[in-house]
């Protein structure tokens, strides 16, 4: 067993102090009161030896009742109070956790990946809990049972007493052994069933292509294979169960038998009395519990500060983008005007920067494609203007203001981005689209999705706007999800928006209509006299689409190589030319077949 780390163990009990206090001396009462019961049995039967009084007896019996029910009582208590420690801090815990990790960046979690995220943030959480909980109370109670007890016996007969606990260090020598395997083999169970639970959740996910491609045996087979590991896992820790707990009875029973043997010797020689011998037993009795339970909460004490330091790793780790502590108030009012100044961007361990020395300017309501070969970069340049990667200071203005000057929160109020999977939650279509504004009226939320070519659509649901989209949309199809989060996005209307090819899953007429809507939209802000409309830079592999902006940027290999009007930019010889000629081709050839 690893070094204790009290210092973390009180930090987390510090602020339950008092709850603590109260239950430790609720236990304490617990040991005074079973230490005593033996003693008052003792006393009961060596006076029945002088004579038999039934009035006595009945007053001997109801005072041990008594004592008894106070004892239940009070043990009751002090494991509410203990375990209701473990539960608040389970519960704080994972409430601090959660709001921790809606602070790191996204990059974070996609590295670190989400599963070992959610092992901290659960199971080492639950473990955490069982060693504030159960571990500090059976610890406790274990060294008072022991303080408490054993001069107790000691003072009846010190032979007898060490001959009778001389084999409790086996017994718990016995339960380390077994309770450790015990636990690496309920870990397994576990693994084999988490393993289990995410094949039937992915085949239901994927049941369509299991049809279309006929693998049901395929899976089926996994199935088997899977739920055969999950089988023996459980067998084995069924197994040791059924081995541990007869060897601690038997251990258990040598020992009173041992006490039994050496005890009527005793009472034949007349050195001990009747009583004396049934204390004994009783006190023999009374140890074996706190005796074979040490060894698993010793396990559990080892697990649980593993866990806690575990937790503390994830809790110390702090977000690489944050809020300066003195932020820049934004420019009031915010234009969308954008200025890129040799904007480089590496991602931590990547053998080369996803983007190179990018400049250029995003003039306000103007709408702007950035098109190139996969993976130079579109999707980078997107996330930094959402300030979803780091973005040293200095290289990215918004309204004049460097964007690593703003608070976060008043960046993000600023820049609407789509990303290329847009995420749907477990709610209505109506929740998804105000998900920005979840006040929003519903005339804005229609208005959204009329501009993001989704209402008719959404009229040929059964529930309208009440449809229930699934787990992550999966009851609407790919154009549907991405048009649903593009309607979220514009009911926001933030004076930037960022596509990052939002449009990809929607036909060429569909994106067209889009395209057109938001131009409508800039005129309608123009002659309103309401600003220039929104500032849209749209990240696209449509040429086609790019053709409809106001400029195109070309980015290759994270640098910027052209810029400039799509009639412009194929009057030169270069990339984007060779990327629409390559367009053009699988054009014909899809007409062609």
């Amino acid at each position: 067993m690893g070094a204790i780390r009290l210092d973390l163990i009180l930090r987390y009990l510090r602020p339950h102090r008092k709850v603590v206090m109260v239950g430790v001396a609720s236990l304490v009462v617990v040991n005074l009161l079973s230490v005593s019961i033996p003693l008052l049995v003792r006393r009961v039967i060596d006076d029945l030896q002088d004579g038999f009084a039934f009035q006595d007896v009945l007053t001997q019996a109801a005072l041990i009742v008594a004592l008894a029910t106070l004892m239940g009582a009070a043990r009751l208590y002090s494991r509410m109070l203990v375990f209701g420690v473990g539960r608040q801090v389970e519960a704080d815990l994972k409430q601090q956790i959660f709001d921790h990790l809606l602070k790191q960046e996204p990059g974070w979690v996609q590295t670190t990946g989400s599963g070992e995220v959610i092992s901290r943030a659960t199971s080492d959480v639950e473990n955490v809990r069982k060693l504030l909980g159960f571990a500090v109370l059976s610890l406790t109670n274990t060294v008072l049972a022991y303080a408490l007890t054993l001069p107790a016996m000691l003072s009846i007969d010190a032979w007898l007493t060490l001959a009778a606990v001389g084999l409790y260090p086996l017994m718990l020598m016995v339960v380390r052994l077994f309770g450790g395997r015990m636990m690496r083999q309920q870990r397994r169970q576990q693994e084999a069933l988490a393993s289990l639970s995410d094949l039937i959740q992915e085949d239901l996910s994927g049941i369509s292509a299991i049809k279309i491609y006929g693998q049901e045996s395929t899976e089926q087979a996994a199935f088997a294979g899977r739920n055969r590991i999950y089988r023996d896992a459980a067998l084995n820790l069924a197994r040791t169960r059924s081995t541990l707990f007869p060897l601690l009875e038997g251990i258990s029973s040598i020992s009173l038998l041992l006490l039994l043997a050496l005890g009527s010797g005793q009472l034949e020689s007349g050195r001990l009395s009747i009583g004396d011998l049934v204390a004994l037993i009783l006190f023999v009795e009374r140890l074996v519990f706190p005796t074979a339970l040490l060894g698993f909460t010793l396990n559990t004490f080892q697990t649980g500060q593993v866990s806690l330091e575990r937790v503390e790793e994830l809790l110390r780790r702090r977000p690489l983008i944050i809020s300066p502590v003195s932020p820049t108030p934004p420019a009031l009012p915010s234009q969308g005007a954008v200025e890129a100044r040799g904007l480089t961007v590496r991602y931590p361990n990547a053998p080369r920067p996803a983007l190179v020395d990018v400049s250029f300017e995003l003039n306000p309501g103007e709408l702007v494609a950035v098109v190139g070969p996969v993976g130079c970069g579109k999707t980078t340049l997107a996330r930094a203007l959402g300030l979803m990667v780091e973005v040293d200071p200095g290289q990215l203005w918004l309204d004049g203001v460097d964007i690593t000057d703003l608070e976060l929160a008043e960046l993000r109020a600023r820049v609407g981005l789509v990303p290329q999977e847009g995420y749907l939650f477990t709610a209505s279509l109506a929740d998804n689209l105000r998900y920005g504004e979840p006040d929003a009226p519903l005339e804005r939320v229609e208005m959204a999705a009329r501009q993001a070519r989704l209402e008719g659509d959404i009229k040929g649901f059964p529930d309208g706007y009440q449809t229930l989209v699934g787990e992550r949309g999966i009851t609407l199809s790919g154009g549907q999800r991405q048009r649903t989060a593009l309607g979220r996005a514009l009911l926001v209307r933030t004076p930037l928006l960022v596509l990052d090819d939002a449009l990809a899953s929607v036909d060429n007429t569909t994106a067209a209509e889009i395209l057109r809507t938001i131009r409508r939209e800039q005129a309608n802000a123009q002659s309103n006299r309401q600003g220039l409309g929104r500032t849209v830079l749209m990240i696209s592999h449509q040429l086609s689409a790019a053709a409809a902006c106001d400029r195109v940027l070309v980015l290759e290999e994270g640098r910027l190589v052209q810029q400039g009007h799509h009639s412009e930019l194929l009057a030169v010889r270069g990339t984007y030319q060779r990327l629409w000629d390559r367009e053009q081709a699988t054009e014909q050839l899809r007409a062609a077949g």
